[in-house]
Parts: structure tokens; C-alpha cells; sequence
């Protein structure tokens, strides 16, 4: 019985030892193999690095601004009688835009009339009898005070009525009219938006440290994102002081619009060539990986896996930017021209991974992109 019993315990102990065995082979094998796994390769575009002539220019976004702008409004309170202008209309200086009723100012105009027409009749006895010395002095020099006066209330009331015929102040485009006819309009009450639109101004700030590169001037290129063309125009005044919250200096540039395609209040990108092109390498934007710990990008090289196998991966590198132009950022340091570079992709790349490059569709790299829904 004890010799079965010993028997039977060692054949288990021998199926347990084969087992731990197998198992522990298993366990060995897997190792090997996790520890030569290479992760398949990562989809990525690329393109080989070129030095380009790369223009010195600052840019800024600007704002439109007329030239000329005012809210035309009633000088005196009244009600319109006549409106002549259109909403939209261009106008030229001195173009009646409005007419209040002014039947009552006419009533007082015709009174005084007559008055001042009695006073220099009386003016003219008064100055022939002085002559013939029959009145004194002082009774000619009340008839003249007395003409003059009543003279006086004319022009009054006269001024009176020119200032009821509201006109333009200035040659410009006219906004949406804010008036109806057979309205009261009370003293300073809105007509409609005048605004000079040719020549025109855009204001834009630079930093404090480029102010000195920007002075009165210097040539300056407008583009707007909804409007084609450029547009270019000159410094034509800088602000006395930098800003506090920006430290921005406020710059103005004037231009011609002769079309009125620009107008007051427009976000434009402002360009000022501040001197010649220098050589720089130019990347897309799409070629940047941001992070906290600083600006890189990622450079295809030739490496050799585990198992001695050449592949092709990438290296991260730590890269200084320049200033932006379109699709394409200059780079001022860690890339030099000749290297090839991942252009989109990168947010899932680490640093020796495996790529395999399908330059069928690239990203954007044109210095002046137009989309098609801007």
C-alpha cells in the first residue's frame, strides 16, 4: 500500500515538473519575442527641406478706418419735410441730403422784412434831415441802431433756415438711412453715416522692439481674406505712446481705395517689408509639433531594429521658429536644408519609430493660400 501510494505521488510530481517546464518555455519564448517586437509602421508625408528666399517683413493684423467719418445729424429740432439722399448713395461736399419744415422761420422772415424795410426808410428821412440839421444827433444814431437791429433779426432768422437744409459735410458713401419723412427730429437727432472711403486708413500695432523698423513712410501691403487683390500704402503717422496692456505701438498706414472695395471697421493683414529677402528653410505648418517642453519636428532617418535590420524611422528635434507666411513657417535652427521631414502625421510618432512615407496627398505649403471658403 505505502509503495502504490509512493509510486502514484511521484508520477504526479513528474506531470507537475513537465508542466511548470512547458509552461515556463512558453513564458521565455513570449519574452524574446516582446522584447524584439517592432510596431508596424506609422502612414506619414513628408518633404525634403529648402532654403528659400524668405522675404523680412513684419506682419499685424490692422483695422480699417475712414478717413473722414461722421453721424450727420439735425443741427435744430424739427420735422422733415424733404429727404434727397438714398441709403448707399455716394454724395459729394455740399449735397442736400434733408429738409425740415421751416414755415413758421419764412413767417418771421417775411415779418422782419417788412420791419427792416420801414427801418431804412426811416434810416433814410433821418439821414437827410440831419443833413438839413433839423433833428439832433442822438435821434439819427437811434434810427441807425434800429435798422441795424431789425437788419440783424433777418440774418438771424435766415441762419436759422440754412441750418434746417441739412447738407454733407464732406464727399464720401453714405450708410443706411435712419430717418423717415414727416418725422420730428429733435436737436442732434441721427440722419444717416457719412463716411469718406477714398483715400482710407488702416490702423495695426507693432511691438514695442520693431517700432523703430516702421517709420513714416514705409511701404505698406493690405490684404483681406474675403476680398481679392492687395492693396498698398504708406506709414503716414505713429502714436505717441506704447500700450500698456499690449506694448504695441499704434501705426497708420493710408491708402487709395478708389472702388470703396475697403471699408471703415474691415480686419485686413497688414505687411511691412522692413528690408531685403534673407535665406531662410521653410517648413509647412503642419510639419510642427507643439508641446510644453518645447517646438519640434520630426526628421526621417536610417536606423537598425533589434534583430540588425536597417529601417526607416524618425527623430525628434528640438527646433527654433521664425516668422509665418501662408502655409509655411521659417525655421531658424535644427533644420538645415536636405533633411527630409514629416509633414503630417505627427501627433502619433515617437522618437525611432518606424514610418512609411505616401507622399500621394500633401498638406498645404503655399506662401499665398486662397481657400476656397474664406
Amino acid at each position: 500500500m505505502a509503495k502504490r501510494m509512493i509510486v502514484t505521488l511521484g508520477i504526479t510530481l513528474a506531470i507537475v515538473a513537465g508542466l511548470g517546464f512547458v509552461k515556463f518555455k512558453q513564458i521565455q519564448t513570449a519574452i524574446a519575442e516582446g522584447a524584439s517586437f517592432q510596431p508596424p509602421p506609422e502612414a506619414v508625408t513628408t518633404i525634403v527641406a529648402a532654403e528659400e528666399q524668405w522675404p523680412t517683413t513684419l506682419t499685424a493684423i490692422g483695422t480699417m478706418a475712414a478717413v473722414q467719418g461722421v453721424t450727420v445729424s439735425a443741427d435744430l429740432p424739427g420735422t422733415v419735410e424733404k429727404i434727397l439722399f438714398e441709403s448707399g448713395q455716394a454724395v459729394r461736399a455740399g449735397d442736400t441730403l434733408a429738409i425740415l419744415d421751416t414755415r413758421q422761420e419764412q413767417a418771421q422772415l417775411a415779418a422782419l422784412e417788412a420791419g427792416r424795410e420801414l427801418a431804412r426808410l426811416t434810416f433814410d428821412r433821418m439821414q437827410g434831415l440831419l443833413n438839413e440839421r433839423v433833428i439832433s444827433q442822438a435821434e439819427f444814431d437811434r434810427a441807425t441802431a434800429e435798422y441795424r437791429q431789425t437788419d440783424a433779426r433777418v440774418g438771424e432768422v435766415r441762419a436759422v433756415i440754412a441750418r434746417k437744409t441739412i447738407r454733407a459735410p464732406f464727399t464720401g458713401v453714405l450708410g443706411l438711412r435712419q430717418v423717415n419723412l414727416g418725422q420730428y427730429l429733435a436737436g442732434g437727432g441721427e440722419l444717416v453715416m457719412l463716411q469718406s472711403l477714398n483715400p482710407i486708413y488702416v490702423n495695426f500695432g507693432v511691438p514695442q522692439q520693431s517700432a523703430a523698423e516702421v517709420p513714416v513712410g514705409r511701404t505698406v501691403r493690405i490684404t483681406a481674406n474675403d476680398r481679392a487683390g492687395q492693396w498698398t500704402g504708406r506709414v503716414t503717422a505713429i502714436d505717441s505712446k506704447v500700450d500698456e496692456t499690449t506694448r504695441n505701438l499704434q501705426i497708420q498706414a493710408t491708402l487709395a481705395n478708389p472702388d470703396g472695395t475697403l471699408r471703415p471697421g474691415m480686419f485686413v493683414q497688414a505687411e511691412v517689408a522692413l528690408g531685403p529677402s534673407k535665406a531662410a528653410v521653410t517648413l509647412p505648418a503642419s510639419a510642427i509639433n507643439y508641446a510644453p517642453y518645447g517646438v519640434s519636428v520630426f526628421i526621417v532617418s536610417e536606423f537598425k531594429g533589434p534583430d540588425g535590420r536597417p529601417y526607416r524611422g524618425v527623430r525628434q528635434q528640438i527646433v527654433k521658429l521664425g516668422a509665418t507666411r501662408g502655409d509655411q513657417i521659417a525655421i531658424l535652427s535644427g533644420v538645415k536644408a536636405g533633411d527630409e521631414v514629416v509633414t503630417s502625421g505627427v501627433f502619433k510618432l515617437r522618437n525611432g519609430g518606424a514610418v512609411q512615407i505616401n507622399n500621394a496627398v500633401k498638406p498645404g505649403n503655399n506662401p499665398t493660400p486662397r481657400p476656397e471658403n474664406s
